[in-house]
């Protein structure tokens, strides 16, 4: 019944020696075996290319200079060939019916290309209970989007037309390149969401995207103003989305005057003129 299934797994990786062993053991050890598994090494200078050369031999090996994680995803996306699209952090972990419970979701429910599932939060070796404003949900969830990002890229199963209807990650975004694609997303169709924990976030170490940049907001902004500009927005998801930039322009104004960042400051300012704009 599953057997229509081709699934590509792309695995963006960068110096996480340490951790891909275990990413792609979860891959590989699926109830359901995957079509194909591609890594994108984005730069790595530790032995990620020579460990998975030679102990995962039946993985593609894709190295890149460093140009971040969207442009990583993006090169195993275009060097895909299976049907549908998985993505797997080299941090995370699996489920072992991760993807056959997906396929058969799915195939229950067949007018949805795009599945997420709940996922187990583990902090330095802890599990830890995610708070509310990570709570996962189904159906069309663009407003529960809009806060932060609340659907994880490892948990992800989606149909390659999504890619064609909204194109590939935005490589302009350091950050918060995952809101920015799910908002994409949800702006236009109805996301399945599996309510069972099939993928084991890892998190606490200090390579972590939201350790390295300064005020995140601003790439969700920049991400909220794309989404708009894209004319895609009904009345009230439009309404919505300006809502949601003011209120974090208004936050990042205030860390940008508690913490005298002037780059920030000027950001605030510009983003408040726009919006003076697109309201007269």
């Amino acid at each position: 019944m599953t057997s229509g299934f081709n699934i590509s797994v792309i695995v963006p990786t960068f110096n996480r020696r340490h951790t891909i062993e275990r990413a792609l053991r979860s891959i590989l050890s699926q109830s359901f075996a995957a079509y194909q598994v591609i890594v994108v090494d984005d730069g790595s200078d530790d032995d990620t290319a020579a460990f998975i050369q030679t102990r995962f031999k039946t993985v593609e090996y894709i190295y890149q200079k460093n140009a971040g994680v969207s442009s990583a995803r993006n090169r195993g996306i275009k060097a895909a060939r299976g049907e549908w699209i998985a993505f797997l952090d080299s941090d995370d972990e699996w489920r072992q019916k991760k993807l056959e419970t997906q396929i058969k979701a799915l195939i229950a429910q067949p007018d949805n290309r795009f599945c997420h599932t709940e996922e187990i939060w583990v902090r330095n070796g802890i599990r830890v209970n995610a708070m509310k404003k990570h709570a996962k949900s189904g159906g069309y969830i663009f407003r529960q989007c809009l806060p932060m990002c609340v659907i994880s890229p490892s948990s992800v199963l989606m149909h390659r037309q999504v890619i064609d209807d909204i194109g590939l990650f935005d490589e302009t975004l350091p950050a918060c390149e995952d809101y920015d694609y799910w908002l994409r997303f949800c702006a236009r169709y109805s996301v399945l969401y599996i309510d069972e924990p099939l993928l084991v976030k890892y998190g606490g170490h200090d390579d972590q995207l939201s350790r390295r940049y300064w005020g995140m907001d601003r790439f969700r902004i920049q991400a909220l103003e794309n989404v708009i500009k894209s004319g895609v927005l009904g009345v009230e998801d439009h309404e919505a989305a300006m809502a949601m930039i003011a209120r974090k322009c208004r936050i990042l104004n205030r860390g940008a005057l508690k913490y005298g960042n002037i780059e920030c400051l000027a950001y605030c300012e510009r983003v408040k003129r726009d919006l003076l704009l697109q309201m007269s």
